[in-house]
């Protein structure tokens, strides 16, 4: 069984209920239960939250809520590695079946579609990973444009950058986690560590669909990209 899990804590810092935010008059949690409810590779899809709001929200799109976890995992220093090993195991326990692999869903990513989703699954099957995530690539942000000062006040490289180098010509290619797509074997999930060794696998996002709703300002951001791919006119066909 590959399962497809949703954490969706109630607390926020950066954004008040964050998860139920609206984005072009949806709730942010919204757009990642429907791109898993038309996936052909979940098995079932499941919301954990400890926010009975969400839990409403979650339900009234479709999902299954698994509601409710311990304290400890319901803090902002909580790992989603730890998290997801109870959200699993209790969902083997209730349902009496076995889950072979888990595909965490994050909400955070209101642009990530079904095609990324089972394209992740794919490739973890094909190259016989332990897991795979959606990964984004850094363009003006790559690792030598990227700075620090010493002691001095002198700008210091982290990684060596060329002088007055474009940006497209920046090697090799840098990529950061997307904060969107988890896809783990059993194994790899009993180690409560999401991604690392020599099988963890990435799959790129296009450019149009990476981003990561972590400021007020990236909302803003989302609700525009999302607005205008709905008003999108298609040329009428003859």
């Amino acid at each position: 069984m590959n399962l497809g899990i949703t954490l969706a804590r109630g607390g926020s810092k950066s954004i008040p209920k964050k998860n139920i935010a609206k984005i072009d008059g949806k709730p942010l949690i919204a757009y990642t239960i429907e791109a898993a409810l038309r996936s052909s590779t979940l098995d079932n899809y499941i919301v954990n939250t400890d926010c009975e709001e969400i839990a409403g929200v979650a339900s009234s799109y479709g999902a299954i809520v698994q509601f409710g976890r311990p304290n400890e995992l319901s803090i902002d220093t909580a790992s989603s590695g730890d998290t997801l090993k109870y959200v699993i195991e209790r969902y083997e326990t209730e349902n009496k079946v076995n889950v072979s692999y888990a595909t965490e869903l994050m909400a955070t990513n209101p642009l990530k579609n079904e095609f990324d989703i089972d394209e992740c699954f794919s490739m973890l099957i094909s190259k016989s990973a332990d897991s795979v995530i959606a990964i984004g690539r850094l363009h003006d942000h790559h690792p030598s444009r990227i700075k620090y000062l010493n002691d001095k006040g002198v700008i210091c490289d982290f990684y060596p950058e060329e002088p007055e180098s474009r940006r497209q010509d920046l090697r090799p290619h840098a990529f950061i986690r997307a904060g969107s797509i988890y896809v783990m074997t059993r194994d790899q999930i009993s180690t409560s560590l999401r991604y690392g060794g020599s099988k963890s696998y990435g799959y790129i996002l296009p450019d149009e669909r990476f981003i990561n709703i972590d400021e007020p300002r990236d909302l803003l951001l989302a609700d525009q990209i999302l607005k205008e791919e709905r008003n999108v006119i298609v040329p009428h066909q003859n």
